[in-house]
C-alpha cells in the first residue's frame, strides 16, 4: 500500500509535503522488516532491532502523546535511541512520553542543536509572533523547556544499536544544525528538512539564516550514497534508487540556479531590488511534483542569499537611514492628495492587477492614517486578496496576518 501511495505522490495524483500531509492518521506505516514511518507535520522514522525502539526525529510538542499512541501499538520495545534531523520544535518533543516510565532514551544531533534551543529562549515571544503569523495560529506559543541530546557530534558520528548501524553526518541547510542519517542494512536514507516535496526552504522570510549553497552539497551528497529508500521528515517516501537520485540532484540543480544567478549579479554591483526581480528559477524543471514553491518561494531564497554574502544594505542610499514609515507615508499622502488618495490608488492597482504596488499603496496609507477605519478596510481588502493569489504558505501568512491587522481596526 505504502507502495502504491509513494508513486501516486511521484506522479503528481496526490499530495504529500510539508504542506499537505497525506497520510496523518494512519499510526505507524511498515516500510520493511522493523521499520516503520510515521506521517504527521513532521514524520518520523521508527526502527525496532534485537528488543530495542529507535527513532529518527520525535515530532512535535502538539503530536507526542498521540505519537507514543501509534509507535506503542507497533512496538512495545523500549525506547533506546533517538536522533533529532535538527532542532525546530517539530522534531525534537516526543520522547517524553516514552520516558515517563523513568527510563532514558540516549538522544544523538549535531551540537548546533543546543545553540538552537538556547535562543529559543532568548527570543521566545518572537518566535510566538513569527510563527502565528507563518502558520496563521494565534494560540500557539513558544516552547520555553527542551529536551536536550545527551550525545551530540561536529562532523560525522556512527551509532549502532541492535543489528542497524547509524551513520550520521553534518550537512547546513534550512538550518546550521542539521542531521542525515544512512541505515545500510535497510539501504535507507534519512535526509530530515533537506528534502520536503517542495522547494527548499531556504528563504523563509521571519527566520534566521539559511544556507543555500551548503543545501546543494549536501544533496549530492545524498545522492551519492545510492540508497533505494528515502524517508524525509515531511512528505511521502521514496522507493528506488533512480528515483531519489533524480529528486535529490533536480533539487540541488534547482537552488544552484537561484545561487549562481544571485551571485553573479551581486559581483557585478546590482541592487537587492534588480536582483530580486531579474533572477528565476530553472524553467524546465517547473512540472516537479516536489519543486512546487508552496513553502517558501524562489525570490525569498534570493534575499537570503543577499543577506548571507552582501549583508543588510540594498544598495538604495535612503534606505541606510532611512526615515520612520509614518513619516514618509504621510509625505507620500500629502503629495498624492491625503490618504484615502492613496487608498484609492491601491484599489485600481489591485484591480489592473498590479498586486505588489497595491500593497505599497495601502501600507503607506494605512502608515499615513492609522486610525482612519475606511483606509483599513482597504488594506484588509488588498491584502486578503494578495493572500487567496498567493501559493506559498509563507506568502499566505504575511498577507493574512496583515488583513486581520486591519479588519480589527474597522471593527
Amino acid at each position: 500500500m505504502i507502495e502504491e501511495y509513494a508513486d501516486r505522490v511521484w506522479n503528481g495524483e496526490a499530495d504529500d509535503s510539508i504542506v499537505d500531509t497525506g497520510m496523518t492518521g494512519r499510526g505507524v506505516v511498515g516500510i520493511g522488516d522493523g521499520l516503520g514511518w510515521w506521517s504527521g507535520f513532521g514524520n518520523v522514522i521508527t526502527f525496532e532491532t534485537e528488543g530495542s525502539l529507535a527513532l529518527f526525529d520525535t515530532s512535535s510538542p502538539f503530536s507526542a502523546g498521540k505519537l507514543h499512541e501509534d509507535v506503542r501499538a507497533w512496538s512495545r520495545a523500549p525506547l533506546d535511541a533517538a536522533f533529532y534531523s535538527h532542532g525546530h520544535i517539530d522534531h525534537v518533543f516526543g520522547t517524553g512520553p516514552f520516558e515517563e516510565s523513568g527510563r532514558r532514551a540516549t538522544v544523538y544531533a549535531h551540537e548546533a542543536v543546543v545553540d538552537r534551543f538556547q535562543r529559543y529562549l532568548l527570543t521566545n515571544g518572537y518566535n510566538s509572533v513569527i510563527n502565528q503569523r507563518q502558520f496563521q495560529a494565534d494560540n500557539l506559543r513558544w516552547p520555553t523547556s527542551y529536551r536536550h541530546p545527551d550525545v551530540t557530534y561536529r562532523d560525522a558520528l556512527t551509532v549502532r544499536l541492535g543489528g542497524l548501524t547509524f551513520e550520521l553526518f553534518h550537512a547546513k541547510g534550512e538550518t546550521d544544525d542539521a542531521t542525515v542519517a544512512y541505515v545500510p542494512e535497510h539501504k535507507l536514507l534519512l535526509p530530515g528538512d533537506l528534502f520536503i516535496w517542495v522547494t527548499p526552504n531556504c528563504g523563509n522570510p521571519q527566520k534566521v539564516q539559511r544556507y543555500p549553497r551548503e543545501w546543494v552539497h549536501a544533496l549530492r551528497r545524498m545522492a551519492a550514497l545510492d540508497a533505494e529508500i528515502m524517508l524525509p521528515s515531511h512528505g511521502a517516501p521514496i522507493f528506488g534508487r533512480n528515483r531519489i537520485r533524480q529528486a535529490l540532484l533536480e533539487t540541488a540543480e534547482w537552488l544552484e540556479s537561484l545561487v549562481t544567478q544571485t551571485l553573479d549579479l551581486l559581483n557585478a554591483g546590482a541592487r537587492l531590488d534588480e536582483i530580486v526581480h531579474t533572477v528565476r528559477p530553472a524553467a524546465h524543471l517547473a512540472d516537479r511534483p516536489y519543486l512546487r514553491a508552496r513553502y517558501d518561494e524562489p525570490e525569498f531564497v534570493v534575499r537570503n542569499l543577499w543577506r548571507l554574502y552582501g549583508g543588510w544594505y540594498d544598495g538604495n542610499p535612503a534606505h541606510l537611514k532611512p526615515a520612520p514609515d509614518a513619516v514618509l507615508a504621510k509625505a507620500v499622502a500629502e503629495l498624492s492628495g491625503g490618504p484615502q488618495a492613496l487608498a484609492d490608488a491601491a484599489l485600481k492597482a489591485l484591480s489592473d492587477g498590479d498586486d505588489r504596488l497595491a500593497g505599497h499603496l495601502a501600507e503607506m496609507a494605512a502608515s499615513a492614517a492609522p486610525d482612519d477605519a475606511g483606509v483599513h478596510r482597504v488594506r484588509a481588502e488588498v491584502f486578503s486578496a494578495r493572500a487567496a493569489r498567493e501559493a506559498s504558505l509563507m506568502a499566505k501568512g504575511v498577507f493574512t496576518w496583515a488583513a486581520s491587522e486591519s479588519a480589527r481596526r474597522t471593527g
